[in-house]
């Protein structure tokens, strides 16, 4: 059954033709404050953003990820979607949580077994849930590691193309393309595209997008949602997250 959340997001892509999440990285928890995921979100939702997504692909511990979230609710409107890492990684007091397998990792903990041991705990929250297929494109940094991905390398987009088709026939509804966190490649055009071209669900690409242009070559491409990371050191850059969502709003030039 779709929840809230998830026939929110839908109905903003039907609306926009591409939205954009931004993603509050707890990757470095001494970096985060309260204070500063406050202001990250809202000057993220003034600007536009769809949504905020709180969690990070390595130590992300449960009290921080549960004051952060209370605090950015506190600050806006608009969704908060945890970006799980782990079974530490899930807050009561979130709208929902993206229920994700790592699709391209070679442990079976990071496909099924974390979500075993997390799906009891969700549903003692009451979290909305919304399934989602997760391929780490490249090393993917953090996430990689961590994560023990089989890499799937930029130049062999029928690869993605598999792994993307077999989280749709799966029952997934939404597929994330994932370069990594601070990656110096983001994923293809040409990946997007071919991706994009053979699947039916939302198609979210993240990690290595830096400009508009990026941004805006990204959507072209296909993508429905387009995530980007703010931490405190690109936070300072107010303009370069305006620019990387007004690039986004782009639904005229889609039709």
């Amino acid at each position: 059954m779709i929840g809230k959340v998830e026939k929110y997001l839908i109905d903003k892509i039907h609306e926009e033709g591409a939205i954009h999440i931004t993603l509050i990285d707890l990757c470095s928890p001494k970096e985060i404050t309260n204070q500063l995921a406050s202001q990250i979100a809202l000057e993220a939702e003034s600007y536009g953003t769809a949504a905020i997504m709180v969690g990070g692909s390595s130590f992300v511990y449960t009290p921080l990820l549960d004051d952060v979230i209370k605090a950015v609710k506190k600050t806006v409107k608009i969704p908060v979607i945890i970006f799980p890492n782990n079974v530490t990684g899930i807050s009561r007091h979130a709208d929902a949580i993206w229920f994700m397998s790592l699709l391209n990792s070679s442990d079976p903990y990071f496909i099924t077994g974390a979500q075993v041991l997390g799906a009891p705990i969700i549903k003692e929250f009451g979290l909305e849930t919304i399934p989602l297929g997760y391929i780490v494109i490249g090393t993917g940094g953090s996430v990689g590691v961590i994560g023990r991905v089989s890499t799937i390398p930029y130049n062999k987009p029928e690869i993605a193309v598999a792994h993307a088709l077999a989280a749709q026939y799966f029952g997934m509804r939404f597929v994330y393309l994932e370069a990594g966190s601070g990656a110096e490649q983001r994923v293809p055009n040409d990946m997007i595209k071919k991706v994009k071209k053979i699947i039916d669900v939302p198609l979210i690409v993240g990690g290595g997008i830096r400009t508009g242009k990026q941004a805006k070559e990204i959507v072209s491409a296909g993508a429905n949602v387009v995530v980007t990371s703010t931490t405190m050191e690109n936070f300072k850059s107010k303009n370069r997250v305006k620019e990387l969502i007004d690039n986004i709003k782009i639904k005229e030039d889609k039709t």
